[in-house]
Formats: C-alpha cells, sequence, structure tokens
C-alpha cells in the first residue's frame, strides 16, 4: 500500500471529508429530480449548504483538471479513481470493442463461405439477425434489475462467458436452425451489457467524472466496428482450413476465446458497487469509505427494497417516460451512412457519371473515415461535458441542429453533380452523433435518488430504443431507396426536432421539481423552528480567542 494511503485514522477522515465536501459544489452540474424522497433528504442538504462554501474556497480548479479531472484531486481520492479507471474502464472498453466483434462477425461468416455450406440461400440471414435482436430486446431489463441485487462483479462476467460460448459454439452450427438458437442466445447474454456497464458507471463517478469515461466507452463500440473487417479478414486469411475448419468458423472460434480471457479476469477485478457493503480486494476500508462518501455527496441512493408503494412512484414518475423517450428519439433519429451505396452506384450500368467509378475497396474504405471523424468528436463533447461542470443537455440541441442541417443538405445536393464536395458531407454528417451516451448519463443523475428506477430506465431507454430502431428503417430507411434516401433523411428531421421538444420538456419539468424541494424545506424549516422564515430569530456564535478571560 502506498504511502497516500498509509496514514492514521484522523488525517485520513480529515482528508475524506475534504474531498466529499468538495464535490458538493464541484461536481454539480448533473440535474437530478427527487421528487420522491424530498423529505428524507432536507437534514443532509441543509447540512451540504453549510459545508460546501468552505469545500469551494479550499479547491481551485486547474488546466490539467480539464484535461483529465484527477490531477486536481486529494492524494486519497486521486489514488480511488486511478485504480477505479484501471480496472473498469479498461474492463468495459474492451468488452463493448469484443461485443461488437461478436455482433458483426456473423455477416462476415456470411460472406466468406457460411452461406454455401448452410445452404443459407433465401433469408436465413436475416432470421438470424432477428433472433439475436428477440434475444437482446428481451433481456436487457432483467439482466440490468439483477445488477442492482447482485454484485456486478458476477452479472457482468457471467454475462460475457454466455455470449462467449455461444459465439463458440457457433463455429459448429451444422444447419440454420442451429445458427438460429446460438444467435437468440448471443444477443440474450449480450443484452445486459451495455446498459449494465452505463448502470455502473452512474454508481461510481460524479457528474464532473462520468462525460468522458462513459464517451470512452461508447466509441470503443464504433472502433470494433471500424477494425472489424480489417481484423475478421486476417482470421479468415491465415486460419481457413487449419484443422480442417472453414476460415468463417474460425472466425466464430477466435472472437469466443478472445471474449473468455477477459471473462474470468472480470471475475477477480470487476468492483462491486460502492454502497452494497461488498468488499472489493484492490480496495483497502477507506478507499471504499471514501468511495460511499463520493456517491452520498451527489445523490446517489444504494439498493432498496422493492414495494408496491416504490412500483407505483416510478410509475407515476415522468422520468420512466420522457427519458427513455429522449434516448429512443436520439438513437433513431441519427441518418444511416449512405456513402457506400452512393459509391456503389457509380458502378451501375449505365453509369450515372461516365469514367467515374470506385473499386471494391473504396467502397468500403472511404465510408470509415465518418466513422474516425465521429470518433474524434465524441471525445472533445465528453470532456467539454465534464468540463461545464457535467451541463449535458447543450450537446443534445447541438447535435439536433447538426442532425437536421446535414439532413437539409443531402435533401437539396444533387446526387452527382459534385463528387468532392458530397464526399466531405458524407465524412462530416456525423460529427453530431455524440450525445447518447450524455443522454444516458443524464438518466443516471436525474435518477439519482432511487438506484432501482435508476437501472430500470436506464435498460428500458436502450431496450426499446432498438426496439424501435429495428423496425423503423424497414420503412424509411429502406435498401432500394439508397442513395438519395430522401424518406429517411425526412425521418432523421422529425425525430431530431422532436428530441429538442422532449429535451425542454425535460427541463421545464426539472425546474418544476427543483423549485416544489425548495418549497418544501423551507416548510419543513418553519415546521421544525415554528418561526416563518422572515422572523428566524439571530443565532450569535464565539470567535476563538486566547485570552483567557473570555
Amino acid at each position: 500500500m502506498s504511502s497516500d494511503t498509509k496514514r492514521d485514522g484522523e488525517g485520513y477522515a480529515a482528508e475524506n471529508e475534504y474531498a466529499t465536501t468538495r464535490l458538493l459544489r464541484g461536481s454539480t452540474g448533473g440535474e437530478s429530480s427527487r421528487t420522491n424522497s424530498v423529505d428524507d433528504s432536507l437534514d443532509e442538504n441543509d447540512k451540504d449548504e453549510q459545508q460546501a462554501p468552505t469545500a469551494q474556497t479550499q479547491t481551485r480548479r486547474t488546466w490539467r483538471s480539464y484535461i483529465w479531472d484527477t490531477w486536481d484531486r486529494p492524494p486519497a481520492e486521486r489514488q480511488l479513481l486511478n485504480k477505479v479507471d484501471a480496472v473498469v474502464l479498461t474492463f468495459a472498453s474492451i468488452g463493448y470493442f469484443l461485443k461488437t466483434l461478436d455482433q458483426t462477425n456473423v455477416y462476415n461468416a456470411f460472406l466468406s463461405g457460411m452461406k454455401e455450406e448452410l445452404h443459407m440461400d433465401g433469408n436465413e440471414l436475416v432470421t438470424s439477425t432477428s433472433l439475436w435482436t428477440v434475444g437482446y430486446v428481451l433481456g436487457q431489463v432483467p439482466a440490468t434489475l439483477l445488477i442492482t441485487r447482485v454484485s456486478p462483479r458476477w452479472v457482468i462476467p457471467s454475462l460475457e462467458v454466455g455470449w462467449g460460448l455461444a459465439t463458440v459454439s457457433a463455429a459448429t452450427a451444422q444447419s440454420p436452425r442451429a445458427l438460429y438458437l446460438l444467435r437468440f442466445t448471443v444477443g440474450l447474454f449480450e443484452s445486459g451489457f451495455y446498459p449494465g456497464i452505463h448502470y455502473l458507471l452512474g454508481s461510481l463517478y460524479t457528474p464532473a467524472e462520468l462525460g468522458k469515461r462513459a464517451m470512452l466507452f461508447w466509441l470503443s463500440g464504433s472502433v470494433g466496428r471500424l477494425f472489424s473487417g480489417f481484423l475478421q479478414a486476417s482470421a479468415y486469411e491465415h486460419l481457413h482450413g487449419v484443422h480442417g475448419l472453414s476460415g468463417w468458423r474460425w472466425l466464430f472460434v477466435v472472437d469466443g476465446f478472445i471474449t473468455l480471457p477477459l471473462a474470468l479476469l472480470g471475475y477477480a477485478f470487476f468492483p462491486s458497487l460502492p454502497q452494497s457493503g461488498e468488499p472489493t480486494w484492490w480496495l483497502s476500508e477507506d478507499e471504499r469509505q471514501l468511495s460511499v462518501d463520493r456517491m452520498k455527496a451527489i445523490g446517489r441512493a444504494g439498493k432498496q427494497p422493492w414495494t408496491r408503494a416504490k412500483l407505483v412512484r416510478i410509475l407515476q414518475s415522468w422520468h420512466t417516460y420522457l427519458l427513455p423517450l429522449l434516448y429512443i428519439l436520439w438513437n433513431n433519429g441519427s441518418y444511416q451512412n449512405a456513402m457506400g451505396y452512393w459509391l456503389k452506384s457509380f458502378n451501375a450500368d449505365p453509369p450515372p457519371v461516365p469514367g467515374v467509378s470506385f473499386t471494391i475497396r473504396q467502397i468500403n474504405n472511404l465510408p470509415l473515415v465518418c466513422t474516425g471523424i465521429l470518433i474524434a468528436m465524441a471525445f472533445i463533447w465528453g470532456w467539454l461535458s465534464d468540463a461545464l461542470r457535467g451541463a449535458r443537455w447543450p450537446f443534445i440541441y447541438l447535435g439536433a441542429v447538426i442532425h437536421v442541417g446535414f439532413a437539409v443538405a443531402f435533401l437539396h445536393m444533387p446526387l452527382y453533380d459534385d463528387i468532392e464536395q458530397r464526399k466531405w458531407v458524407y465524412w462530416f454528417s456525423e460529427i453530431g452523433g455524440g450525445a447518447g451516451p450524455l443522454i444516458l448519463i443524464w438518466i443516471n443523475e436525474i435518477c439519482s435518488a432511487d438506484t432501482e428506477k435508476r437501472a430500470l430506465v436506464v435498460a428500458v431507454a436502450n431496450d426499446l430504443a432498438y426496439v424501435l430502431q429495428a423496425i423503423a428503417p424497414n420503412f424509411v430507411w429502406r435498401t432500394t431507396d439508397f442513395p438519395a434516401a430522401t424518406r429517411g433523411y425526412r425521418w432523421s428531421i422529425t425525430l431530431q426536432v422532436l428530441m429538442a421538444a422532449v429535451t425542454v420538456a425535460i427541463q421545464v419539468l426539472l425546474w418544476r421539481d427543483r423549485r416544489r424541494d425548495t418549497h418544501a424545506k423551507r416548510t419543513r424549516r418553519t415546521r421544525s423552528t415554528g418561526w416563518p422564515p422572515e422572523r428566524q430569530p439571530l443565532v450569535y456564535t464565539a470567535l476563538p480567542t486566547s485570552d483567557p478571560e473570555v
């Protein structure tokens, strides 16, 4: 153990108190609405208001904290965050990268010989994808709620073991029916990973820390999509025929066996939730207590029993409906990248522009620039969101404006008049796509006072967004509409405008809830003292002095 943690209890307690109270002012960007537990938290809020100014005067943010927030923290808190980052961020990002590979490998396998071996001459690929979606939709809410009752250390690695084994087993499929069962199983086990990690991040980090970390996690999936084709092509090229297995079967074997070691490491290193009381072996008791204090300081509630009254409160809360709707609109309001279809259309017979054509390599690789630019811009959004004291809503509006602007441009630009200009428009069209992780963070922060509701709303948001995403493209992003896709761009504009309207409604309701909380607090004070607020008696406190006669 380092010298930072080898200190006497009194010294650590002072630093712990400082680290906790500074959160009350330094990490309050995330807006929360706690209308269900106003009376229970009034006394704590009073204490917070008294402590916060002292904490604010003791800490001053430097330019280094805008690069990475731990550099301005007290030594004990900095060491805690470094440990959590090293374990949780690493595990979550690699896991999401591998999950993306497992999701996409069926398409690579289909193009690499699986179609011929399994006689998939009809809609078998579509059916296998649909069954994966069914498993994914069915498993999300139960798996995420399970994390509120069973330690993430056991749940999340077990999900990885499940989809890893199912992926490896797909290499043994001898018929489309066997593939259907295995793809359903993969979807079922993968379902809880993404919402579960978001719930866990909301249980470990404060609003000033969440943006950049959630963005790193989300972008690891984009990196997986960016490199999946290259990785899978390399595996096929070097392993085809080894031990009598076709190259497409090796794709499943490699993806599955990469996933399993990470899952086993997760059993050993993944942390428990701070307020669960369960120890995490690589955290000292002082660090565990500091983690609990950090969550208490920002109002993150711990596990509570499910009761009929609790269920009624959740069903009557506007959080349960508007917050998932916001994420659904974002997830489906983005437009599908039509660049590949546009490039391929130049090779039609007759060609739309004589003398201009693109190779298969160009058709596959040029659209990857869009993903690269999205990754760079999303990084910036994550950092800015934290730098703005945890503000999430500005980026929702900004993303909506950017999406509407590019959609209007696509609707009015001629398809083939200026080829180079249209390439650049395609490449930058996804720079407004980084709001999604920030929306899930906002949900975590707004639902802080009820951990079960927080897990439920995050899971429902991701679940229903995926349901609509599986259905809507069949009507608004039809393959036959590309590359023009006018129906799809109009759909995107509509959803982006609705997303901005829902964001306004959420902000108005949060403002209303804060006013109601403030009024309830004043009423509670009046009842406890018997004096109206404007006639509170003055209280005098003796100042410390060394004069023995005083």
